[in-house]
């Protein structure tokens, strides 16, 4: 048993769920979300709650039990907080700046980077060293996330580089003289 997959979702005021061909469609105030349903699991909407359990006793459906509930979970999380990811950018000379469906990343290259903001995500910079990416689909912000992060990973000797907030970088010791 799942115990994850057990627990229902919960459907706050001003949001709607449906199910219909395959797909389950989640409105809220933020925007809409879809997830295209698996045969393996059977989905419920039951007035406030959303109820994800297996359609059969395969070992395939077991395990896509809990993970398909908590994809059904950040659907609804998503249309009415979002989702934030926060990268720090350390060392001399970098920075960042959010220009329109653009993000400029000075990053010690001899070009600047200039990264395309997808649809549905917002970049702002609050200063220059700092990059809050935002927005509905808990995948795409993480995702476009970790593309900034890809340009310039932190580094152990100096911890130079973009790293998300709260990450430990494990530093280590340069070379004895």
């Amino acid at each position: 048993m799942s115990r994850i997959g057990k627990k229902p979702v919960a459907i706050p005021s001003g949001v709607t769920a449906n199910i219909a061909d395959g797909v389950l469609t989640v409105k809220g105030p933020k925007g809409t979300l879809t997830l295209t349903l698996r045969d393996e699991i059977s989905y419920t909407v039951d007035g406030d709650t959303i109820l994800v359990k297996p359609a059969n006793d395969t070992k395939g459906a077991r395990a896509f039990w809990g993970m398909q509930r908590t994809l059904v979970d950040n659907l609804v999380t998503g249309v009415t907080q979002g989702y934030t990811k926060v990268l720090e950018i350390t060392g001399v000379g970098y920075r960042a700046n959010a220009q329109g469906k653009n993000l400029k990343l000075q990053l010690g290259y001899s070009h600047d980077v200039d990264f395309a903001v997808p649809e549905g995500i917002e970049i702002k910079t609050p200063d220059n060293t700092t990059v809050e990416i935002s927005g509905i689909d808990k995948q795409k912000v993480g995702q476009v996330a970790a593309e900034i992060r890809r340009w310039r990973k932190p580094e152990p000797y100096k911890g130079k580089g973009i790293k998300y907030r709260g990450e430990f970088i494990f530093r280590k010791e340069g070379k004895k003289k």
